[in-house]
């Protein structure tokens, strides 16, 4: 993606980061943590009909300019544009998410392969509350814990990568991919499917979450979740004042009385058993 168009000095302010603009690891993780915990994940336009545009300029004036959040492609482009230029060498993948499914998914999620101080980082600002906090390091299998979460990225025997989180003793994998980067093209056919066709989670359900280190907020359809890693409560928004207000104060966003009505409208009764 051409840098050209990115508004450093926005992008930073959005998301609160003040460290060193260089290729090193801890640059990278603070800058993780930083887009992690500021930008929401969110499909909110998916569900108010508009179109999701994927050029730089385009998410720069939704996440950056308008304080709003978006979805796996929105948040990595993004991310990745920023990296380049810290310096950083930035891989594009695509992976199949297998989070909450047994179904063979196509391959709509976007993730990044990041080269830093010698060293390869798995780096995810989009997969969203089950998503990572940090990068994780690349090809050694091990575990690495993200405040109450862990996670590690491992091989299978079919030459698959896999990023696993572990939850309840176990590990419970989120995504396979492989190495084949990823090009422009390739991203616009799978947000075309992801933001359009009738059987897209993100057509059917309203998500819209963002981690934290003590606790992931995640909403869906009407059912609001807080995650501190140990405990997890859920409670059901009522109201389209409840929705908007819960919209404001937990994730940051500030919608319209309509475009929260609109919302609200399709998500029905908040069922979300089988999502």
């Amino acid at each position: 993606m051409n840098t050209d168009t990115l508004d450093l000095a926005a992008y930073l302010a959005r998301t609160g980061y003040t460290g060193a603009i260089a290729p090193t690891r801890q640059a990278l993780e603070a800058l993780h943590l930083a887009h992690a915990t500021h930008i929401p994940f969110e499909n909110i336009d998916i569900l108010l009909g508009r179109p999701i545009a994927l050029d730089l300029a385009s998410l720069q004036a939704k996440l950056v300019g308008r304080r709003r959040g978006g979805y796996c492609f929105e948040h990595n482009l993004l991310l990745a544009a920023v990296l380049r230029e810290f310096g950083f060498g930035v891989t594009q993948l695509a992976a199949r998410v297998r989070y909450r499914t047994t179904a063979v998914l196509p391959r709509t999620h976007m993730l990044l392969l990041v080269e830093a101080e010698g060293s390869r980082w798995l780096a995810d600002v989009g997969f969203g509350g089950e998503g990572l906090l940090l990068p994780v390091p690349f090809g050694s299998g091990a575990e690495v814990r993200h405040y109450a979460w862990s996670y590690r990225v491992i091989k299978e025997a079919d030459g698959q990568w896999v990023l696993q989180s572990l939850r309840d003793g176990s590990w419970c994998d989120l995504y396979a991919f492989t190495l084949e980067p990823q090009q422009a093209v390739d991203y616009e056919l799978a947000n075309h499917y992801t933001a359009t066709h009738p059987k897209s989670r993100f057509v059917q359900t309203l998500t819209v979450q963002l981690p934290h280190p003590e606790k992931r907020m995640i909403l869906r359809n009407r059912e609001l979740v807080e995650d501190h890693g140990d405990i997890v409560t859920t409670r059901t928004l009522e109201s389209d004042e409840e929705m908007r207000r819960i919209l404001n104060e937990s994730f940051g966003l500030e919608l319209a009385p309509e475009h929260v009505a609109t919302v609200c409208r399709k998500v029905g009764d908040g069922d979300t058993a089988n999502r």
